[in-house]
């Protein structure tokens, strides 16, 4: 086989996961080239000749992969996450493993399959990709404040900005989904395509991203406290009892939403605060991304 690995080497904690997956895939005959991102470099100029290869090994976070994926929307070229970030979450949510031999096991035995694809667009007209979730408010706020902590809590940074964020900015949200205009009020706006978030908690019941829609959660309490009946609520999802968060979230479904906050809120997008305010907007470019899988992503999202 032909593999292009990009490896963002300024991602988290698995700088060396990289080099012990290629010692673990390759055979005689194969070849792999490897290109070097310390986080800064145009993915575009590392991805111009995908086609060359059989599949693109993608090393690092979920900026990374989602940026990779994005690049490489509807090309049909297998993508393979390399969990080499602190959340890992794409990862987590293909139910993918996490060990480098058993991903290159995964890779020779070929399964593939094609998931939705999201597409934020700013108010100055610059777009991104998502694979897991874009958001604005509270969320954002997490993200940014975990980041200096990243590499000394891992997982736990996210937790401890959660705890110092306790009050954040309360807006007045005016969505357009599909057509159709909702006004609220929250703390946050959650685009949704992947559902599992830090320490395997899923955000909304039943998690469907291949349908081409995404799942649009308004996290409507005034405060961090009242999201905690919610989070209790999501581990208690994994047992199929389904409780209710109706107090904490709102949750519609659309394929294209705009989003406008009064006052405007920082946004985030796959655990990357960049900067950005609201307003954006985004939509779904249905199957767009494929990924080499698990016989457990199989099982789960066939």
């Amino acid at each position: 086989m032909r593999l292009l690995v990009i490896a963002n080497l300024a991602s988290g904690l698995g700088e060396g996961m990289v080099y012990d997956f290629m010692r673990a895939f390759a055979e005689d005959g194969d070849e792999i080239v490897i290109r070097y991102s310390d986080g800064e470099t145009d993915l575009r100029t590392f991805l111009a000749d995908a086609d060359r290869f059989d599949a693109v090994v993608a090393s690092g976070g979920d900026g990374t992969l989602s940026m990779v994926t994005y690049l490489l929307a509807d090309t049909g070229i297998p993508i393979v996450p390399l969990p080499a970030g602190t959340a890992n979450l794409l990862t987590l949510n293909l139910c993918s493993p996490a060990e480098p031999h058993a991903i290159a096991q995964m890779l020779r035995e070929g399964r593939v399959m094609d998931f939705d694809l999201g597409e934020v667009t700013l108010a100055d007209g610059d777009r991104f990709g998502f694979m897991m979730m874009a958001g604005a408010g509270y969320d954002a706020s997490i993200m940014k404040d975990a980041e200096s902590g990243k590499k000394l809590l891992g997982q736990m940074a996210y937790f401890t900005s959660a705890v110092a964020n306790a009050t954040p900015q309360v807006a007045t949200f005016r969505l357009d989904l599909d057509g159709e205009d909702v006004l609220c009020t929250g703390v946050g706006v959650l685009i949704v395509n992947f559902a599992k978030i830090q320490f395997d908690v899923p955000v909304i019941h039943e998690n469907k991203p291949r349908d081409g829609l995404f799942d649009v959660v308004v996290l409507k309490t005034k405060d961090a406290y009242g999201l905690i009946p919610a989070l209790f609520a999501a581990i208690l999802d994994k047992s199929g009892d389904f409780p209710t968060r109706a107090d904490a979230f709102t949750v519609f479904q659309a394929a294209e939403i705009s989003v406008h906050a009064d006052p405007p809120l920082q946004m985030q997008f796959d655990g990357e605060a960049t900067g950005q305010m609201t307003p954006f907007s985004a939509r779904v470019l249905p199957r767009a991304a494929r990924f080499v899988v698990s016989e457990e992503c199989v099982r789960t999202y066939r």
